[in-house]
């Protein structure tokens, strides 16, 4: 069962902790997140892993489907043959993961929101450079392809609408054509190129949670295992957007900024991240009612 992403996984201390538990002394597990995570080549395949490490196939799928069920990677496919696939924050912590996994002394001292440090134990800092990450918060007004939404105030009470129409709506603002199927370890529910921010096409991914949900969207009520927002930031995009139909919680804000950071830092650009909630989503329905009239 996947790890729940909660607030102890919400800063990048406790997610490089998060991914040492899971490698723990179990040495074939850590052969494959190296093999995985060597080089600059985003995905390999099955075969390349077994080559890389004199594994076997099925001892290489029995170790990576724990690195998958705990987030350390992603499952795909690639040439027909099972794949994995790197999480750009892990890419970027992966020797200070690895140099932690080897020495349990150096974990021991390792400080977490969870096992802050000791007082009077050595100094343990994960250093990521100011100027490397390059994360900003963004509201609905700031997005150009929205930008009729700033004549309204949207003071109704909301009125859910189906994900499905509410989404294809949203694609019809955003003049996009293609076709996103729904299913259940999806990374977004829509991803787009055709978005515009500060006067520049964008790929954003957005997540749209449905009508069926209630009271105040909180991390716990994002996805079955509660790692929806993990899962986003996974996407291959720039801006990451949240729509509910009622208030969303600041911790729900607080964690998409976590993973902003580590996605600037490990892709090396600019990241965008909002939330639409209830009030904002009225005020694009009211802005735009052609697009959602179908």
């Amino acid at each position: 069962m996947p790890i729940a992403v909660s607030d102890s996984r919400s800063s990048p201390a406790d997610q490089i902790a998060h991914a040492v538990k899971i490698l723990g002394r179990a040495e074939q597990r850590t052969v494959v997140f190296e093999a995985i995570y060597r080089g600059k080549q985003r995905i390999k395949t099955v075969a390349e892993i077994h080559r890389a490490t004199g594994l076997s196939r099925k001892r290489v799928l029995e170790e990576a489907r724990k690195l998958v069920k705990n987030l350390l990677v992603s499952q795909t496919k690639k040439d027909g043959d099972t794949s994995y696939e790197k999480d750009s924050f892990y890419d970027a912590q992966k020797a200070k993961i690895l140099s932690l996994a080897k020495d349990p002394k150096k974990l021991a001292r390792f400080p977490t929101k969870v096992t802050p440090r000791p007082v009077g134990s050595p100094h343990v800092l994960i250093r990521i450079p100011r100027q490397r990450v390059c994360a900003q918060f963004i509201t609905i007004d700031d997005v150009e392809s929205f930008s009729k939404v700033r004549k309204q105030h949207g003071t109704s009470a909301p009125i859910p609408m189906l994900e499905a129409k509410f989404k294809e709506g949203i694609k019809r603002i955003l003049r996009e054509r293609g076709h996103f199927k729904d299913w259940g370890g999806e990374r977004n529910d829509l991803l787009t190129t055709r978005l515009r921010l500060k006067g520049k096409r964008k790929a954003a991914a957005f997540a749209f949670k449905g009508r069926g949900r209630r009271g105040k969207l909180t991390p716990a009520k994002m996805g079955k295992n509660g790692d929806q927002i993990q899962r986003l930031f996974r996407s291959p995009a720039d801006v990451f957007l949240v729509q509910y139909w009622d208030q969303i919680d600041e911790s729900v804000i607080e964690q998409m900024g976590e993973f902003a950071k580590a996605k600037s830092v490990g892709d090396s650009k600019e990241i965008f991240y909002g939330v639409i909630d209830g009030q904002d989503s009225i005020r694009i329905i009211k802005a735009y009612p052609d697009a959602f009239s179908h």
